[in-house]
């Protein structure tokens, strides 16, 4: 997929109601999302490398959601400790659709604990507790986009 291709997708997502645009071809996968009524950000799914050049600049030009998207938690985070993305991926509380959450609030947790799950190009990255202490807040929901440094849980 070229440049003026994916620039043509990427205006006919912010021009019209659709929310989010998964195209899957011989070359790659590429899924646009829209947030806010902001212009719509690339995010590479799988990509061939003739396409990784293409979603860095993308993803650089629109770095304008991040500050909206961490300016909703950053109220929260005092009142504890933040535990933050280490990476942009798919958040998850489960280890698989149904099977009981990781943790709850008003759970305890020990440092090393597993708390949650986030997909990244297709792998499963099991996120550990960096403190102990009690679960007081998780701010993500089940299947939201993250941003690398975004808070996901408060832990007291």
């Amino acid at each position: 997929m070229d440049l003026r291709k994916l620039k043509t997708l990427i205006d006919l997502v912010s021009e019209s109601n659709i929310s989010e645009l998964e195209i899957t071809e011989a070359d790659g996968k590429v899924r646009i999302v829209k947030s806010d009524g902001q212009a719509p950000a690339l995010a590479p799914v799988v990509a061939a490398p003739v396409l990784a050049p293409a979603p860095v600049t993308a993803m650089a030009a629109a770095p304008a959601p991040t500050p909206a998207t961490s300016a909703a938690p950053a109220p929260a985070a005092p009142a504890g400790h933040a535990v933050k993305s280490p990476m942009v991926g798919t958040f998850y509380r489960a280890s698989s659709p149904g099977a009981k959450p990781f943790v709850e609030v008003g759970q305890q947790v020990k440092e090393g604990d597993p708390i949650c799950i986030i997909e990244a190009m297709k792998i499963m990255n099991e996120i550990e507790a960096d403190k102990s202490g009690t679960v007081t807040q998780i701010l993500c929901e089940n299947g939201q986009a993250v941003e690398y440094g975004q808070p996901l849980m408060i832990i007291e």
